[in-house]
C-alpha cells in the first residue's frame, strides 16, 4: 500500500522506541511509594532541564482548563514518552529547540490540512505517525482508549484531543532529536546500475 507522507518526514529506524521500553516505564510509573514519587519528581525536573522548549509547550497545554481525566492522561503520557526516549537514547537524545518544535507543529498542521482537503486520502496524520513509531502510538492509543472508556460520561473529548495532539508533537519532536549511531549509514533513495 502506498501512503503519501506529505508534510511529516519519516522517523529514522534507529529512533524507534520498542514496546518493552514503554512497558518498563509504565511499570515504574505505576509504583506508588515515597521512593517512586521522589524519582518521578526528579524525572520531571530532569525533563524541564534537558528539554526546556518541549517542557514549556507541554506545560502550556497542561496548565490550560482541562478536565481531570485529560490532565492526568496528559501528565502520564508526556512523562512516559519522554522517559522512554531518555532511557533508551540517553546522551544521543538532543535538546528539542523551539525552532524544531515549531517545525514539527507546522508539518503536522500542514499534513492535516492536506489530508483534510484530499477526499481520496484514507490515512490520517496520526496513522502516519503510527507507521513511524508503531509501539509508541499503540501505547498512547491504549491509554487514551482506557481513559475514555473508564470515564465516558465525565470526560471532555476536546480536552483529550488537546492532550493527544501535544503527545503527537512530542513523539515526532523527540524522534527527530535522536542522534544517529556512530556506525549508522543512511540508505540512499537512488539506485545506480
Amino acid at each position: 500500500m502506498w501512503v503519501r507522507r506529505a508534510a511529516i518526514r519519516p522517523v529514522p529506524s534507529y529512533a524507534q522506541v520498542p514496546a518493552r521500553v514503554l512497558s518498563e516505564i509504565e511499570d515504574q510509573l505505576a509504583e506508588d511509594d515515597d521512593d517512586s514519587r521522589k524519582q518521578l519528581d526528579d524525572a520531571f525536573t530532569r525533563f524541564e532541564q534537558t528539554q526546556p522548549a518541549l517542557a514549556d509547550r507541554i506545560s502550556a497545554v497542561l496548565s490550560g482548563p482541562l478536565d481531570e481525566t485529560a490532565l492526568a492522561l496528559g501528565y502520564f503520557l508526556t512523562l512516559a514518552i519522554w522517559l522512554a526516549f531518555d532511557e533508551l537514547f540517553g546522551q544521543d537524545l538532543e535538546e528539542v529547540t523551539e525552532t524544531a518544535l515549531t517545525g514539527v507543529e507546522e508539518s503536522l498542521n500542514l499534513d492535516e490540512q492536506i489530508r483534510l482537503h484530499d477526499p481520496a486520502e484514507a490515512v490520517d496524520s496520526d496513522d502516519v505517525i503510527a507507521m513511524e513509531q508503531p509501539d509508541v502510538l499503540a501505547f498512547v492509543q491504549e491509554h487514551l482508549d482506557a481513559a475514555l472508556e473508564a470515564n465516558a460520561h465525565e470526560v471532555d473529548v476536546d480536552d483529550v484531543h488537546a492532550i493527544y495532539r501535544v503527545v503527537l508533537i512530542e513523539v515526532l519532536a523527540l524522534s527527530y532529536a535522536v542522534r544517529p549511531p556512530s556506525n549508522w549509514v543512511a540508505l540512499t533513495t537512488e539506485f545506480t546500475a
